[in-house]
């Protein structure tokens, strides 16, 4: 995890995705996800891309794990420019379109897809 210009750059970094640690596991704080974010994933260096969804209680949050090398960069829904993320990935070779569908339904499950491997 690490800051730039004041702000979290990265939800989580770990050599494990967040969707295969134990249901408590933190999602550290992230205030946004910018251009400097995006700078860091670059698309060829790019392995996999997973999105699930983590059980809030009252509510699922959408995650994507991004997997380059040996590190895995965790981010969510709720954080400012996750859409300019998406757009980010979209630009992956084979990138799946219906990620969503596959992700959201049905409720309060985790649904793992896997929208991008290399």
């Amino acid at each position: 995890m690490s800051a730039l210009g004041g702000q979290w750059v990265i939800c989580s970094l770990s050599s494990e995705p967040l969707h295969s640690r134990p249901s408590g596991a933190n999602i550290a704080e992230m205030k946004a996800i910018g251009s400097d974010v995006l700078a860091q994933l670059p698309l060829p260096a790019i392995n996999t891309v997973t999105f699930y969804k983590r059980d809030e209680l009252t509510s699922d949050l959408i995650c994507c794990d991004v997997t380059m090398g040996d590190s895995v960069s965790t981010f969510h829904e709720e954080l400012t420019g996750w859409d300019e993320l998406l757009g980010h990935l979209e630009g992956l070779p084979g990138f799946r379109a219906d990620w969503f569908e596959c992700v959201s339904q049905p409720p309060f499950e985790t649904n793992a897809t896997v929208a991008f491997r290399r």
